[in-house]
């Protein structure tokens, strides 16, 4: 399982949402595919003003601030 997770550099709210997934990565088995949005002009206009962004599947799991409760029952349900 790839999960996405689209962030850019110097994000405080991608590193804190990074760190929440990496947690739930504990429990459940997936892989973490990081993206720069910034590398990207079409995710940059996309994700702007809702990164983080954790998507699998091309379905948008959690954005903004991430908490570990939701991100676990999402990525539990499509395990």
């Amino acid at each position: 399982m790839n999960v996405k997770f689209y962030s850019r550099p110097n994000c405080s709210l991608c590193t804190d949402g990074l760190m929440t997934l990496k947690l739930v990565q504990e429990e459940l088995q997936f892989d973490i595919e990081l993206i720069n949005i910034e590398e990207n002009h079409e995710l940059h206009e996309k994700f702007m003003i809702m990164i983080p962004v954790v998507e699998y599947n091309e379905q948008i799991l959690q954005y903004g601030i991430l908490d570990y409760v939701t991100l676990y029952e999402e990525l539990n349900k499509v395990k």
